[in-house]
């Protein structure tokens, strides 16, 4: 089962933020600057976390990861925004927080 996650991260030296973020590339889609929303499996998750843990400085950087709920459930429920939206993947997925 596909779960989905927040992946939110502040990272405090250019360089290492930019291989965060290409590196998230290719595990969700950026919904906000340093915010990604990813559909992961158990195994995709565990390769996401071991792929970040040497790119980060874990005494200066942070990654939060948030668990919203299975894929194919009612997230879209729990996401509420102010503003500009972004589109999303799905015609459900209207806007996200922050």
């Amino acid at each position: 089962m596909r779960i989905t996650y927040l992946v939110c991260y502040d990272i405090t030296d250019d360089r290492r933020l930019r291989q965060v973020h290409k590196f998230m590339l290719g595990f969700g889609e950026r919904v906000q600057y340093s915010v990604f929303l990813c559909d992961l499996s158990d195994s995709k998750k565990v390769l996401m976390l071991e792929g970040l843990n040497p790119l980060i400085n874990h005494r200066e950087d942070k990654i939060m990861i948030v668990r919203l709920g299975p894929a194919d459930g009612r997230v879209s429920e729990n996401i509420e925004t102010l503003g500009i939206s972004d589109s999303l993947r799905t015609a459900e997925r209207k806007a996200l927080i922050f």
